[in-house]
């Protein structure tokens, strides 16, 4: 257990590095497959403190595009676009999809306190 937890929080502290340089880190190259259980086509929530390599097990998953409204969504989270054809999500503080903070591109993940998020969007290409 302390292994595993110790690979989390190298894993987040890099994510979390990585995210404060470019805006998002890349989860895998651009394709029609399952990335860290989240199906093609979805953008996949993970659990607070989840490491999704070891846990590949998504808590929310969205596929239809517009927004979607968050509950109960504290603390740190994985959050990762498996949209494919250059599809975007967004994370927004306001519920209904406004006043949103962070893009998502394409296969990317981010780190993201999702305490003062209410909504996701998913957005066309």
């Amino acid at each position: 257990m302390r292994k595993m937890m110790s690979a989390f929080a190298a894993l987040a502290t890099a994510a979390t590095a990585v995210v404060a340089m470019s805006g998002a880190a890349q989860a895998a190259p651009a394709s029609n497959s399952t990335v860290w259980g989240c199906p093609s086509g979805a953008v996949c929530i993970y659990g607070q403190g989840v490491d999704p390599v070891a846990n590949p097990h998504p808590t929310n998953v969205y596929y239809s595009y517009g927004a979607h409204n968050l509950s109960n969504q504290v603390g740190y989270h994985i959050v990762l676009n498996n949209q494919y054809g250059g599809a975007s999500a967004s994370l927004c503080n306001n519920y209904g999809g406004t006043g949103c903070v962070w893009n998502i591109p394409q296969d990317y993940y981010v780190y993201y306190d999702l305490t003062p998020i209410n909504s996701i969007t998913l957005n066309r290409p």
